[in-house]
């Protein structure tokens, strides 16, 4: 039987786009500074309109709902349509 190693870590990024509240997810490699790199990636792709109120490591149970499909996809988009 394989042994199988996770690596990497979902993120949880929080967010207001034109003073409504989104939320993305991200998946990054074990041992990055999530809150750093998603803040910088935040700001680079929205600009002056996102202003960021959270980034933070996903518990078991939204890591659990991410894996299975039952959270939106992970879209930058401030519609959220696909």
């Amino acid at each position: 039987m394989a042994t199988f190693f996770k690596t990497s870590r979902l993120w949880i990024v929080d967010y207001t786009w034109r003073g409504r509240p989104r939320r993305a997810y991200k998946a990054l490699p074990d041992g990055v500074d999530g809150t750093a790199r998603l803040a910088a990636e935040l700001a680079e792709v929205q600009g002056r309109h996102a202003r960021l109120v959270q980034v933070r490591p996903a518990t078991a149970d939204e890591e659990s709902e991410y894996l299975r499909g039952l959270t939106p996809p992970n879209v930058m988009c401030p519609t959220g349509r696909r």
